[in-house]
C-alpha cells in the first residue's frame, strides 16, 4: 500500500540512533549542555501545549524543575535532526485533584497541571490528541509511552525474579542475579478489513463510546500465520469465513504495546454468529452508509476514531486507494 507509513505513528523518518545507546556519558553530556531535551510522560499521558488548531510535545530541559519528580534515568528515544530526545516518566507525581477516568480510555478528557509546567501545558491522554499531533511528535510520543510501560511492567526477571535494572539508555534491562538480558516487548494484533462486494464487517466492543463501531481485531497466537490469524479471529468473533487475505500496512499502537498488522480479506459468508463475550455487536455496513458516518451523518453509527489504523484503512477503502 503505497500511502502505508502515513498512518498515525507510522514512518516519521526518526533516526533513533541506537549505536549512542551504549554512550551513557555523551547522552548526559548532551542533556547538560543544551543538545537533548526531556518529553515527561505522566502514567503514559504526555505533557502537550496548544499548536495552532492542533497540539505539540513539550520539551523540557534536562535540568527543567518538573523532572525531580522522575527517576534519574533517562530514557533515550533519538536523534530529532540534531536534538537528541529523551522521555522520563513522572508516574510517582500525585496530583493535587487526582480525578481522571481509567488509565488509557476513551473517556479520559482530563488534564493535569504540574505545578512546574508553563501555562498551558498539560499532562493530556495520547489517543485523543495523536490525530492533532506531527509524524514526529506522535512518533516519539508512541515511542515513550510504549517504553515507559513495559519499564514499569517488566521490572523482575522473568527468569529468576530478582528486580532488574536498566541499560541500554533504557532499551535493556538486565538482571543482576542471573545475567539475563530482557529487550523490549512489541505484540502483533491482526486488524482486518473484511468486505464483501460493497459491504464491510464492523464490530463494537463493550465499553466503547456509544455507537462506535470499527474493524475487527485480534492478537496472533503463537506458530500462527498473520492470514491464519486474520481467519481466525473473524470466525471466532462473527462466524464469517474468510478466503483471501492481503496485508496493507502496520501502525504501533501504544496500547500498551502492540503493533497493528492492517489486512483486507475477502469474505465467503454473510451470516453473522456473534461471539458475546468478544463483541457487543457487528454487522456489515455498505459504502454508502459507512461514507455517510464517516462525515458525521449517519443517525446511529459511529466511525474508528481519527488517527486509528481501522480509520485509516476505512478511508482508504472508501477512497479506492488500498493499493
Amino acid at each position: 500500500m503505497k500511502l502505508a507509513e502515513t498512518v498515525t505513528f507510522g514512518g516519521s523518518g526518526l533516526d533513533r540512533a541506537a549505536w549512542m545507546r551504549g554512550d551513557g556519558p555523551a547522552l548526559a553530556a548532551a542533556l547538560a549542555d543544551g543538545r537533548g531535551a526531556v518529553l515527561p510522560i505522566w502514567r503514559g499521558k504526555p505533557l502537550m501545549e496548544a499548536d495552532g488548531a492542533g497540539q505539540r510535545l513539550v520539551w523540557l530541559a534536562g535540568d527543567h524543575p518538573m523532572l525531580a519528580d522522575a527517576p534519574n534515568e533517562r530514557l533515550f528515544l533519538g536523534d530529532d535532526d540534531g536534538m537528541l530526545r529523551f522521555a522520563a516518566d513522572l508516574s510517582r507525581w500525585n496530583p493535587e485533584i487526582a480525578a481522571f477516568a481509567p488509565l488509557d480510555s476513551f473517556t479520559d478528557d482530563t488534564l493535569q497541571v504540574h505545578p512546574a509546567a508553563a501555562d498551558g501545558q498539560a499532562f493530556g491522554e495520547l489517543r485523543l490528541a495523536m490525530a492533532m499531533l506531527s509524524a514526529r511528535d506522535a512518533e516519539l510520543a508512541a515511542t515513550a509511552k510504549a517504553m515507559l510501560g513495559w519499564h514499569r511492567s517488566h521490572r523482575y526477571c522473568a527468569r529468576c525474579g530478582t528486580e532488574s535494572r536498566r541499560v541500554q539508555a533504557g532499551w535493556q534491562r538486565i538482571c543482576p542475579d542471573c545475567g539475563a538480558y530482557h529487550f523490549p516487548r512489541t505484540d502483533p494484533v491482526v486488524i482486518m478489513l473484511i468486505t464483501g462486494g460493497n459491504d464491510a464487517l464492523l464490530g463494537r466492543s463493550p465499553g466503547w463510546p456509544k455507537g462506535m463501531y470499527s474493524l475487527l481485531a485480534g492478537f496472533v497466537e503463537p506458530g500462527e500465520t498473520m492470514e491464519a490469524a486474520v481467519r481466525r479471529e473473524v470466525m471466532e468473533e462473527t462466524s464469517v469465513a474468510v478466503g483471501r487475505v492481503g496485508y496493507l500496512a502496520s501502525q504501533p499502537w501504544p496500547y500498551p504495546s502492540s503493533l497493528m498488522l492492517g489486512c483486507q480479506g475477502e469474505a465467503q459468508s454473510r451470516k453473522i454468529t456473534r461471539d458475546p463475550v468478544e463483541l457487543e455487536d457487528a454487522l456489515w455496513i455498505s459504502r454508502e452508509d459507512l461514507a455517510e458516518a464517516l462525515a458525521g451523518r449517519h443517525a446511529t453509527l459511529l466511525p474508528a476514531r481519527k488517527g486509528s489504523i481501522a480509520r485509516f484503512l476505512i478511508e482508504n477503502w472508501l477512497a479506492d486507494r488500498l493499493d
